[in-house]
């Protein structure tokens, strides 16, 4: 069967933007063959800086023939309603019509239309060019004379050629005829931009790939992906190093190179002595280069891999001395920020009240850098203060925190007073993503102690769900602290995710709070700390708006407006007194509070997403929350009674006494319409029990006795798997109950008595979990 062969050459594609051109191109393309019925049998998308490609195998030469039966009006309607029929189904005249009869509605007239499947050619000439002219780039742009005109061509980097062809394995392809934009498509493509620039005819995919691999282009990106990775490694060994992998740069350099050259350079051993981290940072994010180490202490090497689209004559001599030149200049930038950072500020003068604020030394640098933060008042959120005020809630909350994970309240606390004192720093600034990192290098150079070093990097931990979780306890602490203010204080100004925005990372968050709680075992409620951070908050936030208008009357003052600076430094003092403090604290109680269920609930959304992920089933969530699920924030036990929950619902017991359940919630929920809800509430009469003489239901009263404080007493003392136990004892007497014993007994007493039993199963159960709630 024929196969579709497309390309699509231009200048230089950003390599970000690659691999999904690629899959997009795909699905464009295919879809809209299957659309016309044009199924195929595998397709693969490419993409190299200069071109995408796209090959689809197995095609059929035409679509499908239709044959489609239109029914018309009966015999005999107006001739409007005929004419229109023909008109419709393009007839000529009824002759050419059917008449079919219908016993009930009579005869009436049918056109059977056929219509011959459509060329594959010439769908292909009309799917391709409507694809390249609604391709979704992220970013597209229009070039030459033609741009003037609104409508012309847009594409990611200009479109210089477009080769289609079409054919089988064993005839003559062809071109399939069509036109973008003043761009006719061909046969003809182009090797690589130095090495092989002229024109390449190409007829089908296993000729296309060849020839290009002659010209010195490797089309598949996972290929030229895997010759870097391997050429590297062999080059770190040969001299006696390993790479540093990095999957990331590996992806972007296989997007700038068609014809993948590695080499090996160098640089003074003397920058050695900057962090690793910052060597590795300058190196990728200026040349794109990877770094080597030393496999014997697993220290970086002074050696880098760079990796070239050229075979340079001097066998590479040239471009590492260039990729030399640049490293050498930025590792001497990152000498002097690591330098300059551990070295005292300028000003210190001016930033006493901040560390008198913070409780800072301002004989160590990276104290110093806190307080330089603090002075300058970096707004964190404009309505929710600057970091200096944020770092003050969330050092209050880590000392709170700090006895309930285990940490010293002490190091907590100056560990969340550092946690974000290399913002300012000189290699951050340069270099964001080394933020926490700095931060603990330059924490350990001043002597703070391990763990709020630690804490200092490990609080941002976890970024996502396959991040690394901290144990350090004050690690954990300074962590909780730290993303529980973030959705406290976004909560509280309702700002909160919506749909698939969530633009603070909010989401994120709230998982990294419900990792740290669970994979370190941390029991206890939220409540008490979200409740004061609410607090912290709300106060903080007004006195925020109260300091900017005390700026403004300073202001003010100084250009002379004494009298309406006046009226403002009144209203401030007015507003900043104790009791206005109390006032305002007070009538924000309900809004926090609603806020505080709001942000439990959210947590619950995301604890379900988690177990989900981890193959737990969500409905179990639901049910361990039961009705109380507004409040309920001790995450660790709602995560341990669910895991519980799930082992007991799969074992033959569980199944079972679900089943029973089930059974005697929908008889109850059918009975109370009858008679009120809460009719059968209270523990039924066990002398009207015994004197029915049925032995199962004596069994199920007797059982239900025994099971029900046991589960109780278990669940209160955190035994989940106990609590399951004692319901497992139930399936035997709940089995025998619906099998041998009339429930709505003609006896009215009898049968009041026998519901008040099947609810109090329905309550015992409700111990452990709402298995209402339970799907099956």
């Amino acid at each position: 069967m024929p196969d579709l062969l497309l390309e699509l050459f231009s200048e230089e594609i950003p390599a970000r933007m690659q691999r999904k051109a690629a899959e997009d191109l795909k699905k464009l393309v295919t879809d809209a063959l299957v659309e016309r019925g044009l199924v195929y049998e595998g397709a693969k998308a490419f993409a190299t800086p200069r071109r995408l490609a796209l090959h689809v195998a197995g095609l059929p030469v035409h679509g499908r023939d239709v044959r489609e039966e239109r029914k018309g009006p009966r015999v005999g309607a107006p001739d409007a309603a005929v004419q229109g029929f023909l008109k419709a189904a393009g007839l000529a005249s009824l002759d050419q019509a059917t008449i079919v009869s219908d016993p009930k509605k009579g005869d009436s007239y049918i056109a059977v239309i056929e219509k011959p499947g459509q060329e594959t050619i010439s769908a292909i000439a009309e799917i391709v060019p409507a694809v390249i002219r609604s391709f979704p780039w992220p970013k597209s742009m229009r070039w030459g004379k033609a741009s003037a005109a609104g409508a012309s061509l847009r594409w990611v980097r200009p479109l210089h050629s477009i080769l289609c062809t079409f054919g089988s394995e064993t005839e003559e392809t062809e071109i399939v005829p069509f036109e973008v934009d003043g761009i006719v498509s061909g046969n003809l493509t182009r090797g690589h931009r130095f090495h092989a620039p002229g024109p390449i005819t190409v007829r089908r995919f296993e000729d296309y790939v060849a020839s290009l691999e002659r010209a010195k282009v490797v089309l598949d990106a996972d290929r030229r992906k895997e010759i870097i990775a391997t050429d590297a490694r062999n080059l770190a060994f040969a001299a006696g190093l390993e790479l540093v992998e990095d999957e990331g740069l590996l992806e972007e350099v296989a997007g700038l190179v068609e014809w993948p050259v590695v080499l090996l350079g160098d640089f003074e051993e003397r920058f050695l002595e900057i962090p690793g981290e910052a060597i590795r940072a300058t190196i990728r994010a200026n040349q794109k280069c990877f770094v080597l180490r030393d496999p014997a202490t697993g220290e970086l090497a002074n050696r880098f891999i760079p990796v070239s689209n050229l075979m340079a004559s001097d066998g590479g001599l040239a471009i590492t001395a260039g990729n030399g030149r640049v490293v050498r200049a930025r590792l001497s930038d990152a000498a002097y920020f690591w330098q300059t950072d551990r070295g005292p500020l300028p000003d210190l003068d001016t930033l006493k009240e901040s560390a008198e604020k913070l409780g800072l030394d301002l004989g160590k640098p990276l104290d110093q850098r806190m307080a330089k933060l603090d002075k300058l008042g970096v707004v964190f959120h404009a309505k929710l203060g600057t970091q200096g005020e944020r770092v003050q809630r969330i050092a209050a909350l880590a000392r709170e925190l700090a006895p309930i994970v285990g940490a010293d309240p002490d190091l907590a606390e100056r560990a969340a007073k550092l946690a974000k004192a290399d913002l300012p720093t000189e290699m951050v600034g340069e270099f964001p993503e080394l933020q926490g990192l700095m931060g603990r290098k330059y924490a350990e150079l001043q002597g703070e102690n391990a763990s709020v070093a630690a804490a200092v990097e490990e609080h941002y931990k976890p970024l996502g769900p396959s991040d690394r979780v901290p144990s350090d306890p004050v690690s954990v602490a300074v962590a909780l602290a730290d993303k529980l203010d973030t959705l406290v204080g976004f909560w509280a100004i309702d700002e909160k995710p919506t749909g698939s925005k969530d633009p603070y990372a909010l989401r994120r968050a709230a998982l990294g709070v419900i990792r740290l709680v669970v994979e370190n075992g941390i029991k206890g409620r939220l409540i008490g700390p979200l409740a004061r951070q609410f607090a912290r908050v709300s106060t903080g936030g007004r006195f925020v708006e109260l300091n900017v208008l005390k700026r403004q009357a300073e202001a003010l003052e100084a250009f002379g407006a004494t009298e309406v600076a006046a009226v403002l430094n009144e209203f401030l003092r007015s507003q900043l007194s104790p009791e206005a403090a109390r006032r305002f604290t007070a009538e924000t109680g309900p809004q926090t509070l609603e806020a505080y269920r709001e942000l439990v609930a959210f947590f619950h959304d995301r604890l379900k997403v988690m177990l989900r992920d981890q193959g737990a089933r969500h409905d179990l969530v639901d049910a361990v929350l039961g009705e109380g699920a507004s409040g309920n924030d001790d995450l660790l036990l709602i995560t341990r009674r669910v895991a519980a929950l799930g082992r007991f619902l799969e074992t033959e017991d569980g199944k079972s006494l679900l089943a029973g359940y089930k059974r005697a919630a929908n008889i109850l929920k059918a009975e109370e319409k009858k008679d009120g809800e809460g009719a059968f509430a209270g523990a039924a009469d066990l002398q009207l029990i015994a004197g029915a003489g049925l032995i199962e239901e004596k069994a199920l009263a007797v059982a239900l006795a025994q099971a029900t404080p046991k589960a109780e007493v278990a669940v209160a003392a955190e035994d989940y798997e106990g609590a399951m136990a004692a319901l497992a004892e139930l399936r035997p007497a709940v089995d025998a109950f619906f099998d041998k014993v009339t429930v709505n007994d003609p006896d009215p007493a009898l049968r009041a008595n026998r519901l008040k039993l099947l609810n109090q199963l329905r309550e015992a159960t409700r111990a452990v979990a709402d298995f209402g709630r339970i799907a099956g």
